[in-house]
């Protein structure tokens, strides 16, 4: 037996490394191209930007490479069930970064990335256009095109192999150089030479970005939210058929969705009474959200509003007039919950053998029982729940108000927004998480397509401008779509507590033209309702705990103006988008400006808006006329939609003024050219 030499085997050990390390570089000595960044991209790339059908993506490469060698890119892009990718030319743009698009055609999810090359025979084009213009000598620099040219035609078949054959030798044996050059640097031969290039160094970038597509209704909506139960006439609870009533009108004031809390049984069990006081008096209907007693649970629809029939109706009726019923997905239990007999291993129970119900401490909501995520039953709570979800998308439902998604696991939400979705893709879920940035924001990228935001408590100049432009123009856009709510069941902000009518018409305004999506608590906005409990933003005799008797018509009412603003948001291309907003400089911080146009110019609004809800302000107002379009030196039409005047402005500094009783804001659509003079006549 040969002993062993250390030594030897240090050295043998040291070339195989060796050889690996050079093996290694062999794969990559060809590759000068370098991708550095593709975007958008959420995370690195680990989870989805979201688009709606109809919405460009506009995607960014850095690309470069050692060297002054020019450089192809391509931008690659399919959808899930395509192996193959579809290309576009991407297209430099300034430091190293080049961009190219796609549109969104389909309900699928899309993947994109981005290949880029050498581009050798276009290196040669530009360094041979250098010399002639330095009336150096090109005779050898005409046979190297030559030789670009034959290596390409062995990449081309038929008629174009044979062109490119005949284009290389005439640059070879050229007698005449001013004519080959002439040749040589044509458009012509630099698109079929393109045609073929040579891609044999080519490099992809690594990741395939991927792209979650929703219907267009997740990026433009308009949402009006009412109780059932509070429209029963005679007195009566209100039910489905009752709801069927109201269909036309809220048609007319211009909504698509209408938004029902919570339409199943109520328990019994430390059912709350008006005001959320703990004491139930007979006849208290109880909070919605406290779902489930012995008629049913999550698969059932309270006695009182009907029969499921007669919820399947209503989607029927409301469809007919162009509406979507949205309904809630509370994920909770009363204490009175088939599930909680059926399945106690669903719930928290406290050593004095009592379930724990829901707390926020100091808040106590001892009708709600929250349900146990970390039970070790929880793939069977995910699959019931996943079928909850199913059975109402089969009674005809395709929008969910999901409540308080930041109390459950973002798993969860993942799993199951990406199960739902495989089997009906045109379902919108809207998350209603008012929570921490960071947790909100998680729950946009794990696939919510709506979410609620902070605007209802955003206020001032600076505040509204310091948050959408975080909404709009950073990497937040990619993932979330606010949908904003100047008012809620929950929320009775303290600027509408205080501000009149004016400030309802104010954050109306703000909330339409500034987000895509908006809604409000219908009766009680249109009715400008102010009553809040003590030091609290909380209504007064809050419909959660009572039915309401409204009369929707009574004075004082802004129903005429929510009617004209969704008339705007529906007749304005420009106001169904929500990344196309820019601020303009007004010198009055009582006073905020701003834009949207669409990607072809085609329509542009402005907005100015006087956030002071009981004085007159005015300021003047700087318009960036060439982003605009607008020719500094000729006069251009608005035309208000809220008041229906008009005005003829020149140049980019003009004057505003709003009297918040009168009207404390401007909806304008612009009209860049007068169609004659006599428009002066016609307008003044």
């Amino acid at each position: 037996m040969s002993k062993s030499n250390p030594q030897k085997s240090k050295r043998q050990s040291l070339r195989a490394n060796k050889r690996r390390k050079f093996s290694s570089l062999k794969q990559t000595q060809h590759r000068r191209v370098v991708i550095e960044y593709v975007g958008p991209q959420v995370d690195g790339g680990q989870l989805p930007i979201k688009r709606v059908m109809g919405e460009e993506v506009i995607v960014t490469a850095h690309i470069f490479s050692d060297g002054h060698d020019k450089i192809q890119a391509e931008l690659l892009y399919r959808t899930e069930d395509v192996k193959g990718f579809s290309s576009s030319i991407m297209n430099y743009t300034v430091n190293d970064e080049w961009t190219a698009s796609f549109v969104i055609s389909e309900l699928k999810t899309y993947y994109y990335t981005v290949r880029a090359c050498l581009d050798r025979f276009g290196t040669w084009q530009a360094d041979l256009r250098k010399k002639v213009a330095a009336v150096q000598k090109v005779k050898v620099d005409l046979m190297v095109g030559s030789e670009l040219l034959e290596q390409a035609a062995g990449r081309a078949e038929g008629a174009d192999a044979s062109k490119l054959r005949q284009l290389a030798k005439r640059l070879k044996e050229a007698k005449r150089v001013d004519k080959a050059v002439q040749i040589a640097l044509s458009k012509e031969l630099a698109d079929l030479a393109d045609k073929y290039a040579d891609k044999s160094d080519a490099f992809e970038f690594p990741i395939e970005l991927a792209v979650s597509v929703s219907r267009p209704k997740a990026l433009f909506s308009s949402w009006y939210e009412l109780f059932p139960r509070s429209y029963g006439s005679q007195g009566k609870h209100g039910t489905f058929a009752d709801c069927e009533r109201l269909l036309p009108d809220i048609q007319k004031l211009g909504f698509d969705v209408l938004y029902l809390p919570p339409i199943h049984p109520i328990g019994m069990t430390n059912r709350k009474g008006k005001d959320n006081s703990p004491v139930c008096k007979p006849g208290d209907p109880g909070s919605p959200w406290a779902i489930g007693s012995a008629e049913g649970g999550h698969k059932a629809v309270h006695t009182e509003l009907g029969k499921i029939k007669d919820f399947r109706r209503l989607i029927k009726r409301a469809k007919e007039h162009d509406i979507e019923i949205a309904i809630d997905l509370a994920f909770q239990c009363s204490p009175d919950h088939p599930y909680v007999k059926e399945h106690p291993e669903w719930f928290r129970w406290r050593p004095d053998k009592t379930v724990q119900y829901a707390e926020n401490p100091p808040k106590k909501y001892e009708d709600i029982l929250p349900l146990n995520f970390e039970t070790d039953q929880w793939k069977e709570l995910w699959e019931e729940l996943e079928s909850i979800v199913v059975f109402w998308i089969k009674q005809g439902v395709r929008i969910f108000r999901v409540d308080n998604p930041h109390t459950k696991p973002f798993a969860f939400w993942q799993w199951l927004i990406a199960e739902i979705k495989k089997t009906y893709p045109k379902v919108i879920f809207l998350s209603e998480a008012f929570t921490r940035p960071k947790l909100m924001q998680r729950l946009a990228k794990l696939g919510f397509d709506q979410s609620y935001t902070y605007f209802t408590w955003r206020n001032t100049k600076h505040e509204l401008e310091q948050y959408l432009t975080e909404l709009t123009q950073t990497e937040v856009s990619e993932y979330l779509r606010p949908n904003f709510w100047p008012n809620t069941p929950d929320i009775l902000p303290e600027y509408l507590q205080y501000g009149g009518q004016a400030a309802f018409i104010i954050r109306l305004v703000l909330a339409t033209t500034l987000s895509s999506n908006y809604g409000v608590y219908g009766p009680a906005f249109e009715l400008c309702v102010s009553d809040a409990i003590e030091d609290k933003e909380e209504y007064l005799n809050s419909e959660k705990y009572e039915i309401k008797r409204w009369d929707r018509n009574q004075g004082g009412n802004i129903r005429a103006v929510i009617e004209r603003v969704n008339r705007a948001r529906r007749g304005n291309p420009s106001l169904q988008e929500f990344r196309n907003l820019k601020f303009y400089q007004i010198d009055n911080n009582m006073m905020i400006a701003y834009g949207k146009a669409t990607r072809d110019s085609s329509n542009i609004t402005i907005m100015v808006v006087n956030l002071d809800p009981y004085h007159k302000q005015s300021g003047w107002l700087n318009l960036p006329l060439d982003e605009l379009g607008i020719d500094p030196g000729q006069p251009y039409l608005l035309h208000d939609i809220l008041s229906n005047d008009k005005y003829i402005w020149q140049g980019s500094r003009n004057y505003l003024e709003l009297d918040p009783q009168v009207m404390p804001a401007h909806i304008l659509k612009v009209h860049r050219r007068l169609r004659r003079e006599q428009d002066f006549d016609y307008f003044m």
